[in-house]
């Protein structure tokens, strides 16, 4: 298999919107995109094919579930996570540290690694070190997987900020030597820069995991409560400093305005629970705006969720219909909820990357600001390590 690479095709001539395309062993990623949350190996109600037919050209796994549950030698045993679950298209794998660091009682930081118990027993405990996580992505298998690190709270001072930069940093280095001692099948590795709120940390750490020549780079420890124009500073400041010629990775931010504010500061690639978690609470999202289906106004209205949408539920089914199946608490309806959300989220992708070659990314980007422009109006939250699991 071929190593992953990254194109950049043409940059945005107002903003530092990027368009590109990262070849996998598995198939074309077209950026910027988002990634589905497969938490378990799975995005909750949908099947493969469903992932490919709302357009999911990169679904994420958790590292962390997978390692408790059912194993990373059962996977590898079974074929690999593709085999496993059934996916044809590419894959990326986290490190595990977002999940670790949100066990709170559950873990303790060392230089070796975290030691944790697990969330599902609380039972003995587990050592995850930056070479067991890089052991565990590759009995997986996974096109991108991450170096270990250490996310950290905000707010928190700069000298316990500075503390935990240095140590994600030398478990980079432990990290990708553990990577290029074993064969890796095409695997790419993205180091994650952490550093806080503080732009000299976040300038150093960017250099310093820069300096050892990871394939791509995920922005680690945002998402974590800072306040919007905090997260947008930070990314434009930290993504202008990384490789231009690597991936740009923004972990955990998802609500539909920062996704396209962190386009226009030069992010490639997203994830976030946020459209399938807020799909089995009834919140929807549409190009005019976020919508709640639970609401009274939805119970005779034939009209669907949003006219511009292709989910199934959009073509065939009614706003009424659909508060029913919610209301009456029918599998049904999480399962269309969840189509919708994720629809949007990859369709709006897809129009910021047209919007981008054709020349007319700003344009775009005000009208989905106007739809969604409280941040209040898509709570952000932070999921904790159980945040996908039932």
């Amino acid at each position: 298999m071929a190593a992953v690479r990254f194109e950049l095709l043409t940059t945005d001539a107002l903003t530092r919107a990027r368009l590109g395309r990262l070849l996998t062993p598995h198939g074309v990623v077209e950026t910027p995109a988002f990634m589905p949350v497969g938490t378990q190996g799975t995005v909750k109600g949908l099947t493969p094919d469903d992932l490919r037919e709302v357009g999911a050209r990169l679904v994420l796994a958790n590292t962390y579930h997978l390692y408790l549950r059912p194993g990373h030698a059962l996977i590898r045993e079974l074929g690999g996570l593709h085999r496993f679950m059934g996916r044809g298209g590419p894959l990326l794998t986290d490190s595990g540290g977002y999940q670790v660091f949100s066990l709170a009682g559950l873990r303790r930081i060392r230089e070796e690694g975290v030691w944790f118990r697990s969330h599902l027993d609380g039972g003995a405990e587990h050592l995850l070190t930056p070479e067991l996580a890089i052991e565990v992505q590759h009995a997986l298998g996974g096109d991108i997987i991450h170096a270990l690190d250490e996310c950290f709270p905000y707010p928190a001072s700069r000298e316990a900020t500075a503390a935990s930069a240095e140590r994600t940093l030398r478990w980079a280095r432990r990290a990708l030597a553990a990577h290029r001692a074993r064969p890796a099948g095409g695997q790419a590795l993205f180091g994650i820069v952490q550093g806080g709120a503080y732009e000299d940390l976040r300038r150093w750490a960017v250099e310093e995991t820069a300096a050892l020549g990871f394939d791509g780079y995920a922005l680690g420890g945002f998402a974590v409560g800072e306040p919007s124009g905090l997260l947008y500073d930070l990314t434009e400041f930290t993504a202008g400093l990384l490789p231009a010629d690597r991936p740009r990775y923004l972990m955990g931010v998802g609500r539909p305005a920062d996704l396209v504010e962190a386009v226009a500061r030069g992010i490639d690639l997203f994830d976030c629970v946020l459209p399938t978690r807020h799909a089995r609470t009834g919140q929807l999202f549409t190009r005019q705006g976020p919508l709640g289906i639970r609401h009274a106004r939805h119970a005779r209205d034939p009209r669907p969720v949003d006219e511009a949408c292709r989910c199934y539920g959009c073509r065939r089914l009614s706003r009424a219909y659909l508060r029913h199946l919610f209301l009456a608490r029918e599998l049904l309806a999480y399962r269309l909820n969840t189509l919708h959300n994720l629809t949007f989220y990859l369709d709006l992708m897809a129009r910021l990357r047209e919007a981008i070659a054709a020349g007319t990314f700003e344009a775009l980007r005000r009208g989905v600001l106007e739809a969604y422009a409280a941040p209040e109006d898509v709570p952000a939250g932070v999921p904790d390590a159980r945040e996908e699991v039932p």
